[in-house]
């Protein structure tokens, strides 16, 4: 597999179309920003490491890599919903949920699968969608060190399984659709007279009670995040011709619904509007079409993503609160693909925005690299690509430890990091009791840390004041989300052996036709 491209063994014209592809990248990614402010907070005198070691163990994966995180092989399983395959070794977890999708009200009966969203059992596929984008954009970008650090096939694994559980939730074979399956499960608090995945404390595998589907008619921004999902994924399955032609077909069967089946998914449901409620699809629509533009070359989506109307309703134009902010609900800054750093504005759970806004600054940095650009202005301001650079190492650094706690918010990395992580699976331990929906909360009240370490994991992360509370029953500290672990992965990555390895310069653009005319052929040899 030559990830290389044109790069090896090329001439020098087909060299310097690379280059200039890699212009063009850059042209096409100023263009979709330009209506942006580029800001970037300023580094003070802090010392930085030389590069990160790779690792994207994080919540799902990876063992230990040249003193990366400390992870065990194959802990992607310790979220992963359905019939786990043979190779997954997490000791404490095993086949759950395999109902799912049964209940006489779901349309789509088959709904096993996929990932759990955090230290429960829902499935939501609004955030989902967004970690495994934010993994296939990781690896089109940076395949040769995931390949390096003997990760490749088994982070392409991960992505499949999220891509082929997003398949299952819609008509995947159709070229119009009316409705998806947005999510599985349900989240009161409150108990009632059924149980339900927050109101119960149990381990996946224990759960017996119907779990219901909230279905959607009417959701733009789910619709098009999906898209993007499946549409970066078939450019990291691109090998795999059959595979990837499935996933770029579904990409263009949701976005052709998110644009026709126009509203806000959170707004039919109560359940997304609480714990994952969309402010907007304008910016969805900006994010799925510019992926659908790398995985078709299609056209007419790269000017639907630079489209004015669209911009500004995606609030380009203007400096909010969430302006630059790449999250599962705003993906503005990464389809402009800019290092506008901001954060959450003093909200819980902060570390997800931090490793999302440290690969954006490190993938921006290594585009400007690719195109010989040595940074950009902000004003009368110059960032240089090691600004840029320096500013993600930092962050990084903070998470794992150079902060006033002292301490790692990745579990498993160091010795001081979170020993009563919010997570059901990992807190009860599996000791051939089955456990109830009332009978597992005194595991949840447990003031011991939790039996199965969830090696890894990076948690939700301190308050604005640096402070935090290992507590289990408190989930805007101490709970891992799969959206927030998938930035982890993509910054490490992205980081790891320092500068002298950057971006793919060719995957990205497998689908999209040359920008400049073939030359023509050589005239014959002359003759006498």
């Amino acid at each position: 597999m030559r990830w290389g491209g044109w790069l090896v063994g090329k001439g020098k014209e087909e060299g310097a179309r690379v280059v200039g592809r890699c212009r063009s990248r850059v042209t096409i990614v100023l263009k979709i920003s330009r209506y942006a402010t580029y800001q970037l907070v300023r580094i003070g005198k802090m010392e930085y490491r030389d590069g990160y070691k790779l690792n994207h163990g994080s919540h799902w994966c990876g063992r230990e890599v040249e003193g990366g995180l400390p992870v065990d092989e194959g802990g992607w399983g310790r979220v992963a919903a359905g019939k786990l395959p043979k190779h997954n070794n997490v000791s404490w977890r095993g086949n759950s949920c395999l109902n799912d999708g049964k209940s006489d009200t779901s349309v789509i009966k088959d709904l096993v699968g996929g990932y759990y969203d955090a230290g429960d059992a829902i499935k939501f596929n609004f955030p989902a969608s967004f970690a495994m984008t934010m993994l296939s954009w990781s690896v089109i970008e940076y395949s040769a060190k995931y390949e390096a650090a003997g990760e490749l096939n088994h982070v392409k694994d991960i992505i499949k399984w999220g891509a082929d559980y997003l398949l299952k939730t819609f008509n995947s074979s159709a070229d119009s659709i009316t409705q998806i399956a947005a999510q599985v499960g349900v989240g009161d608090t409150s108990g009632g007279p059924t149980p339900n995945d927050h109101y119960c404390w149990m381990r996946p595998e224990d759960i017996d009670y119907v779990r219901p589907v909230s279905e959607c008619h009417s959701c733009s921004d789910l619709g098009a995040e999906m898209a993007a999902a499946l549409a970066s994924a078939s450019i990291v399955f691109k090998d795999n011709k059959a595979y990837s032609k499935k996933l770029s077909h579904g990409a263009r069967t949701l976005f052709k619904f998110a644009r026709e089946q126009r509203g806000r998914y959170s707004a039919g449901t109560a359940e997304a509007a609480i714990f994952y409620n969309s402010t907007s699809y304008w910016d969805e629509y900006v994010w799925g079409a510019a992926w659908l533009y790398y995985a078709t070359g299609n056209s007419s989506y790269l000017q639907l993503a630079t489209t004015p109307g669209i911009a500004k309703h995606a609030g380009a134009f203007w400096g909010g609160p969430d302006y630059g902010v790449l999250s599962w609900d705003n993906k503005l800054a990464g389809a402009q693909v800019r290092g506008l750093i901001q954060l959450n504005h003093g909200r819980p759970q902060p570390l997800q925005y931090v490793v999302n806004a440290a690969f954006l600054a490190t993938v921006y940095s290594d585009y400007l690299a690719a195109a010989d650009t040595p940074g950009w202005y902000c004003g009368p301001n110059f960032y240089s690509t090691d600004i840029l650079r320096k500013f993600a190492e930092t962050q990084i650094d903070y998470i794992l430890g150079k902060n006033p706690r002292g301490m790692s918010y990745v579990v498993g990395f160091g010795n001081h990091y979170p020993k009563h992580v919010h997570h059901r699976a990992a807190s009860i331990p599996k000791n051939k009791v089955k456990y109830n929906c009332k009978g597992g909360w005194k595991w949840r009240d447990s003031t011991k840390p939790n039996p199965n370490t969830i090696v890894g994991a990076m948690v939700a992360g301190p308050d604005k004041h640096d402070g935090f509370h290992d507590v289990r029953t408190n989930y805007n500290y101490t709970e891992p989300t799969i959206a927030g672990n998938a930035g982890l992965v993509a910054a490490l990555v992205a980081l790891s052996g320092g500068k002298t390895v950057g971006i793919d310069k060719n995957t990205i653009f497998s689908a999209v036709p040359p920008m400049f005319p073939t030359p023509p052929p050589p005239p014959a040899p002359w003759k006498p």
